[in-house]
């Protein structure tokens, strides 16, 4: 994944983009899983991405020596925060219809890092136990500080019950809040447009964009 920074700089139409590793599991570890990596990228319009993701040299690289991988095209319809100093994700007007995707990114401060992964397993003990989540992972930029979560619903009421239901997700929010965990966070929520590829064997939301 190191070695793809430069040809991924240079991709055409490619805007913000980072490259990210995994934890084991379903990512929410501090142990690294060498098998799975990310690639996060905009740009300017759903065409262009389905292209660029199919003919550009880093994601035909990889898609040619992976096992399987598997795309997902989003629409951003919030965010605020920041990610290394950038606003990377520019909202647009939301139908309000089909699946909906969150994102959370942050940079721990050093200091917070251990108190913020003691919280991580019960966290997501609870997300995996839910059965409206479509997806789920967490993926990084740098092992142990900076972290993103990453899940996609059904709709955005059942995403916000569970954001808000008293439990250890609620309960962690508030300690982030009180304690100053990160340096610099960003949120942000997705329509979902369309998927390419498998995960697991198969298309884990297949179902849910057809019905969109």
């Amino acid at each position: 994944m190191g070695l793809a920074r430069q040809k991924l700089s240079a991709t055409p139409d490619i805007g913000f983009w980072k490259l990210c590793g995994s934890g084991t599991g379903e990512g929410f570890t501090p142990r690294p899983n060498t098998a799975v990596y990310a690639i996060l990228a905009t740009w300017p319009d759903l065409a262009t991405a389905q292209a660029r993701t199919a003919d550009g040299a880093v994601h035909a690289r990889h898609a040619g020596e992976a096992a399987e991988s598997w795309h997902i095209f989003l629409r951003p319809v919030s965010a605020r925060g920041a990610w290394t100093g950038a606003a990377p994700f520019i909202p647009h007007d939301d139908t309000g219809i089909g699946p909906i995707a969150a994102l959370t990114r942050a940079t721990l401060r050093p200091a917070k890092a251990a108190q913020f992964w003691r919280r991580v397993p019960d966290i997501s003990q609870v997300i995996g136990a839910d059965p409206n989540v479509l997806f789920k992972i967490g993926i990084g930029e740098v092992p142990l500080l900076h972290q993103v979560t990453f899940s996609i619903w059904p709709d955005a009421a059942t995403m916000a019950r569970f954001a808000r239901a008293d439990g250890p997700h609620a309960r962690a929010i508030a300690a982030v809040r009180a304690g100053d965990w990160f340096a610099e966070e960003l949120y942000a929520r997705f329509r979902l447009l369309d998927t390419r590829g498998t995960w697991g064997g198969t298309d884990p939301l297949s179902e849910r964009t057809q019905a969109a």
